[in-house]
């Protein structure tokens, strides 16, 4: 999903205050009423599930919405939230049946049953929104329900199908409220995760409450929370710094990032790794540039990370030369195997061979407001035109324009944040790099996708690794998707504030209800 699910590493717990004891950090009870606003500068696309397939918005899902399974804290496998059980029902992993618990009811008052269930996965593949999330279910044939039992039945085995049931993907909504042919609009959210949506502002805030009718995975009940969406890392650092937010998320900036102390006494830092990764999409449709897999090698071996990570995001990345970041099931070196290190004679030679004529233009979008977005984008142009083989046209967009732009295959290339849907290497998969993907940059392989097929039909996850590393080694000679870094995951908060640490696993659930104030 662009813009980790997965958190991989132990979180690194900083509590600044010197001193702090254990009692210290149990929930102040006389403080069960007073909000808690945390900052971030990931937007919401979209209210509808079926209309969004980003972190930002599926961050507030997590909260507003149920799916039939979720992840416990740091979790490796589903579990029931709105679901009492679910399991495959046969050996190839083609039917998924799931009971539901019998006390979920929506706002309305009106009681969730299966057709609820099937209605809002219909909707996602019936709508098939160009930014929303209909790639997950790509091995999703068709589904029944009868009373509270709802059976997924699958084109292909896919092991991974319980874990994209966890995701945003398979936010259960009001079958009565929402259309079955197009994306809901207004402000109103009907759902029955843990929080309901008293208030939102686009672009601007969501006022959250405990809801007191949830029933779930989700065992403590929330403090209220107001979520505040900023345009820019730099507005989440003036907000910081002006106390107006009491936690801060995706993303500071990197400087305020990178110079973080653990001597403060007026924050708390909470620093993971996670699998999030960013990456630079190639169009390969006819009639760009890049159509040309010698064009697209030329700018893998123009492409110097070091210098990205170190000039842009001041070690709070790291280099990435695998399609799969570090510590996910399949992950390899396929790019630095491939294009070892800069060199501009190499590139110069594929484009001369090639019969290219030199300079390459080439427009180069992205979305603003996401991290350093500005100089990331400064720096790919400087190293592409630095020899003369590429003229780079950037081409800055405010989110939700730049989604509908590279969803039309109007840009050259682009760079784009992708987060780990699930702890799974499936997620950087057919969403990425299959046919239809989700980037819609044209790119096509009956190898990697028979690959991607093979590999989910392993219950055993860790016997993925070797398709993976097939289809990586694929993916870095067609170069159609060029890795750039994987980000480190931080989250402040102020000295008051309990529970940051939990807030962003990586399992794509954002739990919002284990803040507290201490």
């Amino acid at each position: 999903m662009r813009s980790a699910r997965m958190r991989i590493l132990a979180t690194v717990l900083v509590l600044a205050a010197v001193g702090v004891g254990g009692w210290q950090l149990l929930p102040a009870k006389e403080n069960t009423n007073r909000t808690i606003t945390v900052g971030q500068s990931e937007i919401v696309t979209s209210l509808d599930p079926a209309g969004a397939y980003d972190e930002g918005s599926w961050a507030l899902y997590s909260s507003v919405f149920q799916s039939l399974l979720t992840f416990e804290p740091d979790g490796v496998e589903p579990v029931p939230d709105a679901a009492s059980s679910c399991g495959f029902e046969d050996t190839d992993l083609r039917t998924y049946r799931c009971t539901l618990r019998k006390d979920l009811k929506f706002p309305s008052g009106r009681a969730m049953t299966a057709e609820d269930v099937k209605y809002s996965f219909d909707r996602i593949k019936r709508i098939h929104s160009d930014v929303g999330p209909s790639s997950v279910l790509g091995t999703l044939r068709s589904v029944d329900a009868q009373g509270l039992v709802v059976t997924f039945h699958l084109a292909s085995p896919d092991a991974t199908f319980p874990f994209k049931v966890a995701t945003g993907a398979g936010s259960i909504v009001d079958r009565t409220v929402y259309p079955s042919t197009k994306l809901r609009t207004g402000d109103q959210v009907d759902g029955t995760g843990p929080y309901t949506l008293k208030k939102y502002t686009r672009n601007k805030e969501a006022e959250l409450a405990p809801n007191p009718n949830y029933r779930g995975d989700v065992t403590s009940p929330g403090r209220p929370v107001t979520l505040r969406y900023y345009a820019d890392s730099a507005a989440l650092e003036k907000a910081w710094k002006a106390k107006e937010i009491d936690v801060a998320t995706r993303q500071l900036p990197p400087s305020v990032l990178a110079g973080l102390s653990p001597s403060d006494p007026h924050q708390r830092v909470s620093e993971a790794d996670s699998a999030e990764t960013r990456n630079l999409i190639l169009n390969t449709h006819d009639g760009s540039p890049f159509h040309s897999q010698a064009v697209r090698q030329a700018v893998a071996h123009l492409i110097n990370r070091e210098e990205l990570v170190d000039k842009v995001y001041e070690g709070t990345t790291d280099p990435l030369y695998s399609l799969i970041p570090a510590g996910i099931t399949g992950h390899t070196t396929s790019f630095f195997d491939a294009y070892p290190k800069p060199s501009q004679s190499r590139a110069r030679a594929l484009l001369t061979a090639a019969g290219v004529q030199l300079p390459v233009h080439i427009t180069y979008g992205y979305g603003q407001g996401t991290g350093s977005s500005d100089q990331e984008a400064a720096e790919l142009k400087r190293q592409l035109e630095a020899g003369g083989l590429f003229k780079v046209d950037l081409k800055p967009y405010e989110w939700t324009a730049f989604q509908k732009v590279y969803t039309s295959g109007k840009l050259d290339m682009f760079g784009i944040g992708w987060v780990a849907d699930f702890p799974d290497p499936d997620t950087f998969g057919a969403p990425l790099i299959g046919t239809g993907n989700t980037m819609k940059n044209g790119y096509s392989s009956k190898d990697v996708d028979n690959l991607i097929l093979d590999s989910q039909r392993y219950s055993d996850r860790s016997r993925t690794a070797e398709d993976f590393q097939h289809i990586q080694e694929l993916v870095a000679e067609a170069a159609p998707v060029i890795p750039l870094w994987q980000r480190k995951e931080y989250v402040v908060t102020s000295e008051d504030i309990g529970g940051g640490q939990y807030l962003s696993d990586g399992t794509g659930v954002f739990r919002l209800w284990r803040l507290s104030w201490i």
